[in-house]
């Protein structure tokens, strides 16, 4: 299984961010979007990873996006992790049907029974503009989604 590649329509989905709230894909449609797979809450490096995203979420918003991290852990496990870590962004479980969604981003790594270290931005008209995949044990960092945003602002005509 490989990555949904840049070009392809993103995959629509639905997916609790509390145990009774839900968020589709489908409802950022206009604005960027990010999607952060990652394996685990409460592992070091899912950890850092997702406390980078939450140190530099006001520069995504500068670029008016969207962004959601995604683990196959329940909602009530997301919950914990994101008041334990201040975290001011909404973690989606992937958890039942078990990573239906990382599946069809192609980023679930069966052998290990977690998704992978995968970052997507879609834009604002339901496209995947950039994707990545990290070694499992490598924090991917901001610079990729930071460059992808960038892109896909428009060219400003000098006055």
């Amino acid at each position: 299984m490989s990555a949904v590649d840049a070009g392809s329509r993103a995959p629509d989905f639905e997916l609790k961010s509390t145990p009774d709230q839900t968020v589709r894909l489908s409802d950022f449609r206009g604005r960027p979007t990010i999607l952060a797979f990652y394996p685990a809450d409460w592992s070091p490096i899912c950890t850092d990873q997702m406390a980078l995203y939450n140190e530099i979420l006001p520069e995504f918003e500068e670029f008016h996006a969207v962004l959601f991290g995604i683990s196959i852990d329940h909602a009530w496990c997301h919950i914990a992790f994101a008041q334990s870590r201040n975290l001011h962004f909404p973690l989606l479980a992937d958890f039942h049907p078990k990573a239906q969604v990382a599946r069809s981003y192609g980023v679930y790594d069966d052998s290990i029974g977690m998704s992978e270290r995968a970052l997507f931005v879609v834009d604002g008209d339901g496209m995947i503009h950039w994707s990545y995949v990290s070694p499992i044990g490598v924090n991917p960092g901001a610079d990729g989604i930071l460059s992808a945003l960038e892109a896909l602002q428009p060219e400003r005509v000098p006055a």
